[in-house]
């Protein structure tokens, strides 16, 4: 139900007015001074509020999620850039099979549950390999956009283990509102708000939906 969710909700366009709540706040001051405009005796502060009064949005508790994974899909160009030309294919057994058994050994050390972990990374990596295979159609295409300078793959997979880190804290630290039943609503304003800040394209939006579907419980309480 999410994967469908997050395809409809982040290629329509009028996914972009749900960003207008992105800035906590805003949302809430617009309505109240159409609701109750300010007097004209009252003080110019009376109408703006507090910001301790403010709530966090909703889906604040999922946002790094989803941000995380857009994060590690970028890293999915310099991956592709770094194999293209070369004999290391896209499926990697060995180096997915590392990624899983180090984040789950992660969930542990933080007292998160290993097993949805490991669902949700593999979510990740099968993202992440969406990403390269579309560069790589891209590049078959039109190779005038083939990359010229291959990254350093050693270098890469440092930043995706560093991400890897922050992002199993992340779920670690969302484990309540990820078994909640609005979970998939909040996740799909999250991937929107995501989508719109790193100004994802085509290809890495699709590829964010991907990586998403094990975020959210399978049965919310």
């Amino acid at each position: 139900m999410l994967k469908g969710t997050l395809r409809h909700a982040l290629t329509a366009v009028a996914a972009l007015g749900l960003l207008a709540t992105a800035a906590p706040g805003a949302a809430a001051a617009g309505a109240a001074s159409v609701a109750a405009p300010a007097s004209a005796s009252a003080p110019a502060s009376a109408s703006v509020p507090a910001l301790a009064s403010v709530p966090a949005p909703p889906y604040g508790r999922l946002l790094p999620i989803a941000d995380l994974s857009a994060q590690r899909l970028l890293t999915a160009d310099q991956v592709a850039a770094a194999k293209w030309g070369t004999d290391s294919p896209i499926d990697d057994p060995e180096r997915e099979r590392q990624v899983l058994e180090a984040v789950a050994e992660q969930a542990r050390a933080l007292g998160a549950d290993p097993e949805a972990t490991v669902r949700i990374f593999r979510d990740q990596i099968e993202a992440n390999k969406l990403v390269q295979r579309g560069l790589y159609r891209k590049w078959e295409a039109d190779p005038a956009q083939a990359p010229t300078e291959r990254p350093d793959l050693s270098k890469v997979r440092l930043e995706i283990n560093r991400i890897n880190g922050e992002l199993v804290r992340a779920i670690a630290d969302s484990a309540r509102p990820r078994a909640e039943r609005s979970c998939t609503g909040r996740l799909t304003v999250a991937a929107l708000r995501v989508r719109h800040d790193r100004q994802l394209d085509a290809l890495h939006t699709v590829a964010l939906e991907r990586a998403l579907p094990s975020v959210c419980a399978p049965n919310g309480i």
